[in-house]
């Protein structure tokens, strides 16, 4: 039975046609409990949460991750998959009961490994452009291993806990990428914290391992769009008259409309 049913000429099959694309050959979904994950801050944060006297944890979001595949011995096909996290996480210090909040900022990291069938493939790849780096003879990047993807939402915050660093059995930990290291500037790691921040984190996230591949595939037609841009250039004052008051932002809906 044909799964492409022809209903008109704007939906006949013109053919088939070859697409170069990805094909995932396995997956798995993962729910992690990150208990007392220890937060690394750089000296300014530190500061704020010594001298405070509670600690509340604002928001969390996953700053960078990065990604290991290498090839699991006697094992043909089936690779391990390495996966740091690195969350950037905010706090609400208070110095005493009643004062403003100041905002700590810190950072914690995860690694979490799988092993998943990515098939065998010793073909080289090489795309271009190519690398203009080296001026000599420009290289296209080149790769044997299927390509891990890790798809995550941010981390849901379930437990905030502020202990004497005497009392903390986990080790701080500065060895962040260079994407949060050029974030923090020039500021430096504290040196002899009194006090530990542990989280503990809920993470959701799915792994895939995918590889490049040319399924033929049944054509339709070219996706051509077609609703029009629109490139007003009323004032801005009468393109906010045509935005629809708010009405729900000011009004919260009730428990019997959030159930249906």
């Amino acid at each position: 039975m044909n799964d492409f049913p022809i209903q008109d000429n704007a939906t006949r099959i013109n053919g088939n046609v070859c697409v170069d694309t990805k094909r995932i050959y396995d997956s798995c979904v993962s729910k992690d409990c990150l208990e007392n994950l220890r937060v690394t801050f750089n000296d300014e944060s530190q500061a704020l949460i010594d001298n405070a006297d509670s600690v509340r944890t604002r928001d969390c979001d996953i700053s960078a991750v990065s990604i290991d595949v290498d090839e699991v011995p006697f094992n043909r096909g089936y690779y391990s998959v390495t996966v740091n996290f690195y969350f950037r996480l905010r706090f609400d210090t208070y110095s005493s009961p009643g004062a403003m909040p100041r905002v700590a900022i810190g950072y914690a990291n995860f690694e979490k490994k799988c092993i998943l069938y990515g098939s065998e493939g010793k073909v080289k790849i090489f795309s271009s452009p190519a690398d203009q780096r080296r001026s000599d003879c420009p290289e296209a990047p080149k790769y044997t291993n299927p390509v891990a993807k890790v798809q995550a939402v941010d981390p849901v915050v379930l437990d905030t806990d502020v202990v004497e660093v005497c009392h903390c059995r986990h080790h701080c930990c500065t060895n962040f990428p260079d994407s949060i290291r050029n974030v923090l500037g020039n500021s430096r790691f504290p040196q002899n914290p009194q006090k530990a921040v542990l989280v503990t984190l809920g993470l959701f996230s799915i792994i895939q391992l995918s590889r490049d591949v040319q399924l033929l595939m049944p054509a339709i037609d070219f996706c051509v769009p077609e609703r029009e841009c629109d490139c007003s250039t009323q004032s801005p004052c009468e393109s906010f008259q045509n935005i629809e008051f708010p009405v729900d932002e000011f009004f919260p809906p009730d428990a019997e409309d959030l159930e249906a």
